[in-house]
């Protein structure tokens, strides 16, 4: 009986041997099956903030102006990049102040977004005027998309081919120089007062609406010279109904390199250009703020946006929140010293 017990546990103990090494074969025949693990599933997606419905992007601005061709352009490639829709809408009036008023008054929830943050309404205005709103105080920076340059531009008719001709004209005449800008208070505006300030000519200069009815008067002839952006003139100089004669900046707007600036011709006097910023409502969580961020800064690098940017003379220039903060910082303590320096007093 014993013998026959110790064959009976021989025969299993070789038995499970053979399965073992049978089941290492199997495994080794199949090295697919070795690989293939449950784990093969999607990623779940980062979790953080994203819009469940549409967004609305303000813009304070009326319709064919620098920031509405702006917002137009993130309008055309927005889809690719967020899967609810984006609502353009203008809403000018003040200046600028309106459309920015109701930014600050909506819902720091992330369906409110403003568009032409640092053009002039919240940059130079409150240095100026009394406004509705304070803007440092109801809106925060997102980032910066495009910064457009203050170009001075003469019907092509006129005599005048540099800023030498429109001073010297000023001094033998002695009549006033007659210029045609937009807002009221705004960069564009400031330029001119600049312009007037630093060169001691006699300058009568008119705001309106915007710069649409200001290049429209411009042309018209009822003015000598008007300002304006790159895209606000880009087509008429390029028609042959206006000559550009200088450009406010430090140095040439790569958009129009032929054009000289202002300290080329001897005025010694540059400024920043009108920023185009994206502000939200004060107070939205860092999330929110996060995610617009990120949003705007593919935006920015998709090759679309930046040929239609090219194409209508904006310069893709994006900046993020943070380094965004501390430049509208810096532009603003730059115009509020500018306006101190030429002792212009409040005016609506």
């Amino acid at each position: 009986m014993k013998k026959i017990l110790s064959i009976l546990l021989a025969a299993a103990l070789l038995m499970v041997l053979l399965a073992g090494c049978g089941g290492e074969a199997a495994q080794s025949a199949d090295p697919s099956a070795a690989a293939t693990t449950p784990a093969e599933t999607a990623q779940p997606e980062p979790t953080g903030w994203k819009p469940e419905k549409s967004v609305e992007l303000i813009i304070p601005y009326s319709a064919g102006g620098s920031s509405d061709l702006l917002g137009r352009a993130v309008e055309a490639v927005w889809s690719k990049y967020c899967d609810q829709p984006l609502v353009v809408t203008n809403m000018p009036g003040g200046g600028g102040v309106t459309g920015s008023v109701y930014v600050g008054a909506a819902k720091p929830d992330g369906y409110t977004l403003g568009l032409a943050y640092g053009s002039g309404c919240d940059m130079s205005m409150p240095f100026l005027q009394e406004l509705e709103y304070d803007p440092f105080e109801v809106l925060d920076p997102i980032c910066r998309l495009s910064e457009h340059t203050v170009m001075i531009a003469a019907p092509i008719d006129s005599e005048f081919d540099t800023l030498a001709d429109v001073v010297a004209w000023s001094e033998q005449n002695g009549e006033p120089i007659t210029a045609s800008v937009s807002t009221a208070n705004g960069t564009i505006h400031l330029v001119f007062e600049a312009l007037k300030y630093y060169t001691g000519i006699d300058m009568n200069i008119v705001p309106h609406d915007g710069s649409g009815p200001a290049i429209t008067d411009l042309l018209s002839g009822a003015y000598m010279i008007g300002g304006g952006h790159p895209s606000d003139v880009y087509s008429y100089v390029q028609s042959g109904q206006l000559k550009l004669l200088g450009v406010a900046t430090d140095e040439r707007d790569s958009s129009m390199p032929d054009v000289p600036t202002l300290k080329e011709q001897g005025i010694d006097f540059a400024a920043y250009g009108s920023i185009k910023g994206v502000s939200v409502p004060k107070n939205m969580p860092q999330e929110i703020k996060t995610y617009y961020e990120e949003l705007f800064s593919k935006i920015c690098a998709d090759e679309e946006f930046m040929e239609i940017m090219t194409n209508m003379a904006q310069p893709v220039m994006y900046m993020g929140l943070d380094e965004f903060t501390g430049y509208f910082k810096d532009a603003s303590v730059f115009y509020q010293k500018l306006i101190e320096d030429m002792g212009l007093a409040y005016y609506s």
